[in-house]
């Protein structure tokens, strides 16, 4: 089976220029602060974000996702003039040192940096929290007529692991509901452009994560116009399924990298949209393999 059996060529307004893509597009992770899961502390100076930037682009990225802020479990969120003072300056110098057509997206909760961000030069809000966190947002992401993502998630990153927030009837079936709810609201406020990610590690056990991925065609089924995004790059539910299970491994490269490019392969096969991922090289070969 191959990504084109399920893929669905789309279209989308960048500023002044519509873009269409007709193969799965690569979503590439920058995230310039010393706490994330990942790569924390890696690209905290500006030479740094600049240059991972443009490797990111070399190794196949189509966007460059850049946050301030971690959203990792139990993470303390920053205060939004904080986190606009610290991103605004980077969307300034990707803008002004990358590629004209490069697309930048913004990975933040509120409304403040986000329209900063946009004003800076960046194309697209991505929003961990789907408007829940800031009661501006959705009104703000309409406003700026960008593309906006939407994630499913419940709870703040410090409290979103807890029972009350990992609680649900069908999985599938409350995301289609969280989904619909908030896709009706954007669309009254006027958005245009809205793409939606599940929110794998956000608010679900780590059975939720894999029967969601395992289920994520329903998923997809019930918005064919909303492009789904895929974030499964090195999360926890890759190295946790396979702790104790697996010999050590012998290799450079790490378990939760080759696990990425496995569960990646599982959501093209289901339709994915797009992937965010940390090594773009290793999603294009994935999308070029399944042609």
């Amino acid at each position: 089976m191959n990504y084109q059996s399920h893929f669905s060529p789309f279209s989308v307004r960048l500023r002044d220029r519509e873009v269409t893509f007709s193969r799965p597009v690569v979503m590439g992770i920058l995230n310039s602060t010393p706490d994330s899961f990942y790569d924390g502390g890696r690209y905290t100076s500006q030479e740094a974000v600049l240059s991972q930037a443009r490797l990111l682009l070399s190794q196949g990225a189509d966007i460059i996702d850049l946050g301030v802020v971690s959203s990792r479990p139990g993470a303390q969120l920053l205060e939004p003039q904080a986190e606009a003072d610290k991103l605004v300056p980077l969307v300034r110098l990707l803008r002004d040192n990358l590629p004209p057509d490069t697309i930048i997206s913004v990975d933040t909760c509120y409304s403040k940096p986000a329209a900063a961000a946009i004003e800076a030069g960046a194309d697209i809000i991505n929003d961990i929290s789907g408007g829940q966190f800031d009661p501006q947002m959705l009104s703000t992401a309409a406003s700026l007529k960008v593309p906006y993502i939407l994630m499913h998630t419940k709870g703040l990153p410090s409290v979103m692991q807890q029972t009350q927030n990992t609680s649900y009837g069908d999985i599938v079936a409350d995301l289609t509901r969280y989904f619909n709810e908030k896709l009706e609201e954007l669309y009254r406020l006027g958005a245009k452009d809205v793409w939606i990610d599940p929110g794998f590690g956000f608010a679900k056990t780590l059975e939720q994560n894999h029967e969601l991925l395992h289920r994520l065609h329903e998923l997809i089924a019930n918005f064919p116009n909303n492009p789904l995004l895929t974030a499964l790059s090195n999360k926890s539910m890759i190295t946790k399924k396979l702790a104790d299970k697996m010999p050590a491994n012998p290799t450079d490269l790490p378990d939760s990298e080759i696990g990425t490019v496995v569960l990646n392969t599982i959501a093209l096969q289901a339709g994915s949209s797009l992937l965010r991922v940390h090594n773009p090289r290793f999603a294009q070969i994935a999308i070029e393999l399944l042609r």
